[in-house]
């Protein structure tokens, strides 16, 4: 993985393109500040913290998937090797009796 450094403005455009991950982000910024009034004891925000990373984990390979798939269409799409016309026999299958 890069260690490149990122801006804060290429941060804020990818928390705005995945919505999902910026509540996450929101929620982990809440505890940290102590604006999270929910937890009284170490032992409760820890469990959540364990649960809130587990699914930023998801959600950011959910994510990753479908950028995947996305730029794998493409590929498909310009290099020319996708033919959506008509339906294709397997070989050897015999027609439909009428």
């Amino acid at each position: 993985m890069e260690t490149s450094t990122v801006s804060d403005e290429e941060i804020l455009r990818g928390l705005r393109e995945h919505p999902h991950i910026r509540n996450r982000i929101a929620s982990l910024l809440a505890l940290a500040q102590g604006t999270s009034e929910e937890f009284r004891r170490a032992d409760d925000a820890e469990d959540w913290l364990i649960q809130e990373i587990r699914g930023l984990g998801a959600d950011t390979l959910q994510a990753w998937a479908q950028g995947q798939v996305r730029q794998t269409e493409e590929e498909v799409r310009h290099s020319g090797r996708a033919h959506r016309e008509g339906k294709k026999n397997c070989a050897g299958t015999p027609p439909l009796a009428k």
